[in-house]
């Protein structure tokens, strides 16, 4: 029996997504929380129905990435059309450096490298709990930037907002991402010797 080329596609498309599946799901898990599972299948379900339009396989990983990130978007677009107002006019969290309330505060009075000690008490089930606590308007441009790689201007392109929007997100969710990790280093006891 001859090899069509739609069969073709649909073995190219399954491997893509059998290879591609583990980072989208972590991913989406980073963006959407709870809804990851519903963000990949809105996500497979699109890229199959455009998938003769991906003309390089070599592409399909960030074709996919991108697919994801625009669902993530509408889901978080529909779960409140207008994102919770934060308010930043606290001066304590504005100002906020992790660098110098650790130098200040000296939790690990006979280390050497206090700053290392305090980023090595956290786990990776610690970070993810800093960052899923952030406001999806800040938590999404730091996911995108830091851990996924893209440029504040392709992020910008991706949520449909102006690149100064995006800096400034960048910036407020960094500082509000710094301030997490000290509390919650407070609040789980991270901050005592031997931890861990």
């Amino acid at each position: 029996m001859p090899v069509t080329e739609t069969s073709r596609q649909r073995e190219d498309f399954r491997a893509l997504v059998r290879d591609q599946l583990p980072r989208l799901y972590a991913l989406a898990r980073v963006l959407v929380g709870s809804e990851a599972e519903d963000a990949v299948q809105d996500c497979m379900v699109k890229a199959l129905e455009h998938y003769e339009q991906l003309h390089d396989p070599g592409a399909g990983a960030a074709w996919l990435k991108t697919i994801l990130v625009n669902c993530c978007h509408d889901r978080l677009r529909a779960r409140a059309r207008q994102p919770e107002p934060v308010d930043f006019d606290d001066r304590e969290a504005e100002g906020f450096s992790l660098y110098r309330k650790i130098a200040y505060e000296d939790p690990f009075p006979y280390s050497d490298s206090v700053h290392l000690d305090f980023l090595y008490g956290f786990s990776r089930d610690d970070v993810r709990a800093v960052l899923l606590a952030l406001p999806d308007i800040y938590r999404i441009p730091l996911v995108l930037v830091h851990m996924e790689g893209y440029l504040a201007k392709e992020t910008a392109t991706l949520l449909q907002v102006p690149l100064g929007t995006v800096l400034s997100r960048l910036q407020r969710g960094r500082k509000a991402f710094e301030k997490g990790m000290w509390d919650y280093a407070q609040t789980h006891g991270l901050l005592k010797e031997g931890v861990r």
